[in-house]
């Protein structure tokens, strides 16, 4: 019986040494920021960064060696959200270029201007041979009706039916022969009625119907909803080819000056958010992780929070609804297109490595536009060391 007690009193004497073994170890592990640092083990590293141009305006990327196909997402993610056609899912794949998920619409900026280009000013800068592509390569012509093929093409109304071959042949299947482009789209049957659901588009040369060439992408129909790998060369067309990137600010500039790794609470002075919350949305909370700011008078002391820890609100319209509505806090100094977001700290190096997130945006028929927060990422950007500058764009607001 006494042996049966000593064990029974050695046992409690075990659990309650290695009870408070394991209450100063999760103290530890909270308190000197072994929390942030497991944290940060277990979320994705940005294996690669974008090429920079270290200008006196900060460290900007060259926009001359980066295009959409360079952007190579780090985690898997799939969404469904109401959109022009109804219920759309969105899915992306780590290892994926987001040129192969996202869309025009989503890239509606004045920062990129994307929908002023045209498939001639592409080709003639990547060395593309339209003739050698096919009409279902150019991917917003499948939901083309004539009306809006009319209103886009530079005088394709005036042309003859049979002149143009596809116009032709879609023609022919409702029994038509002849007259003007303009004059068929004007038959009640036919002017709703989708280029791509009677005619295999991919049995026709793009430029069989001349001039498409030279419309805009935004003369088109719907063309928000084609994806960006959808429009020929457009992938790889490096972003100095943007007409919007020139009219950035990027007077508001600061250097990096101390990140931190480990857990810091209660950050108030914070220079980071979202449109929708501000940029000066204070850290409330055990794991701010964050890189300092130094600069000019105020802007000294400044936190940049690191998005892997605080969310904050983002999206506007219906679409802000996904993803809880919630995006990782972050900075948007190139514009609204993608967000700067503060991602790995590594205070041993002194380095600070910086995620771009993107947002999916419809414009919805009776609804208008609506954008999604910032979620779809990370997608490795700019790396920075202590005393490096960094562009913080506008607002130039201080906390």
């Amino acid at each position: 019986m006494k042996s049966s007690l000593r064990l029974n009193d050695n046992a409690l004497r075990y659990f309650i040494f290695f009870g408070l073994v394991g209450s100063l170890l999760i103290h530890s592990f909270i308190k000197y920021g072994l929390l942030n640092s497991f944290v940060g083990f277990l979320l994705p590293k940005a294996s690669a960064q974008v090429p920079i141009v270290n200008s006196a305006n900060g460290f900007t990327p060259d926009w001359s060696r980066l295009s959409f196909s360079d952007m190579i997402i780090s985690l898997n993610g799939s969404v469904t959200y109401p959109g022009t056609r109804g219920t759309e899912t969105r899915t992306w794949t780590a290892g994926q270029s987001i040129s192969e998920f996202m869309e025009l619409g989503d890239f509606e900026t004045p920062q990129l201007a994307i929908e002023n280009l045209n498939l001639s000013t592409i080709a003639s800068v990547q060395g593309i041979n339209l003739s050698g592509l096919r009409l279902d390569d150019f991917q917003l012509t499948r939901w083309q009706t004539l009306p809006n093929l009319v209103r886009a093409v530079p005088n394709l109304g005036n042309r003859n039916v049979n002149s143009v071959i596809p116009i032709r042949d879609f023609a022919r299947r409702f029994g038509i022969n002849g007259g003007t482009i303009a004059d068929l789209g004007r038959y009640d049957n036919l002017s709703n009625v989708q280029l791509g659901r009677v005619i295999n588009l991919r049995n026709y040369p793009l430029t069989s119907i001349s001039n498409i060439q030279n419309a805009s992408i935004n003369r088109f129909a719907n063309w928000q909803d084609s994806r960006i790998d959808g429009i020929p060369g457009l992938s790889t067309l490096t972003w100095d080819n943007l007409p919007g990137l020139r009219t950035l600010d990027l007077s508001f500039v600061a250097k990096v000056d101390l990140p931190l790794g480990d857990i810091e609470a209660n950050r108030t002075r914070s220079i980071s958010g979202s449109y929708q919350d501000g940029f000066n949305v204070p850290c409330l909370q055990n794991n701010c992780a964050h890189t300092e700011m130094s600069g000019i008078g105020e802007t000294t002391g400044t936190q940049w929070i690191s998005g892997k820890f605080q969310k904050v609100n983002g999206g506007f319209g219906i679409l802000k609804a996904l993803n809880d509505g919630k995006e990782p806090t972050g900075r948007n100094p190139f514009g609204s297109s993608f967000k700067q977001v503060v991602w790995n700290i590594d205070e041993a190096s002194g380095s600070v490595e910086t995620a771009m997130f993107f947002r999916i945006c419809k414009t919805i028929p009776f609804i208008g536009r609506t954008c999604s927060p910032y979620f779809i990422g990370p997608v490795p950007f700019i790396e920075y060391r202590e005393k490096d500058p960094i562009v913080l764009g506008q607002p130039n607001s201080l906390p």
